[in-house]
């Protein structure tokens, strides 16, 4: 199964992550920055399922949006900024950025910082 993508006739999709291409996140929004949309808005209703990938000293610059954020840390060691605060994570830590938070992301450790981030795909004003 591993390279495939698995679509049934209930609407689920069933993939594994290699399956998606990482694309990389533009330079004005990040550095040594990737995403893979796992689960867009062609497959699910209300959430959408991406997998960073962000390189040694990668950035994902401060931003804000009306819609929420949820993380989870896979691999690696990050800081982020929410608001005026600094957090350390790493594997296993989770995380909840609320909607038109100022945020932003660094890779602090000596190797990939992989996360899981969910966003709802109809946004909330």
């Amino acid at each position: 199964m591993r390279g495939e993508v698995i679509r049934g006739p209930s609407g689920e999709k069933i993939g594994h992550y290699t399956s998606v291409n990482a694309v990389k996140v533009g330079e004005d929004m990040a550095t040594g920055t990737w995403i893979r949309w796992l689960i867009g808005k062609d497959d699910a209703p209300t959430f959408s399922m991406r997998l960073f990938e962000v390189e040694v000293d990668g950035h994902i610059k401060a931003h804000r949006h009306p819609w929420e954020h949820e993380i989870f840390i896979l691999k690696g060691k990050g800081r982020i900024r929410i608001n005026n605060r600094l957090y350390d994570v790493g594997e296993g830590y989770y995380i909840y950025i609320p909607p038109n938070v100022e945020h932003e992301y660094w890779n602090i450790g000596d190797s990939k910082l992989v996360f899981l981030c969910m966003i709802p795909n109809k946004p909330t004003t």
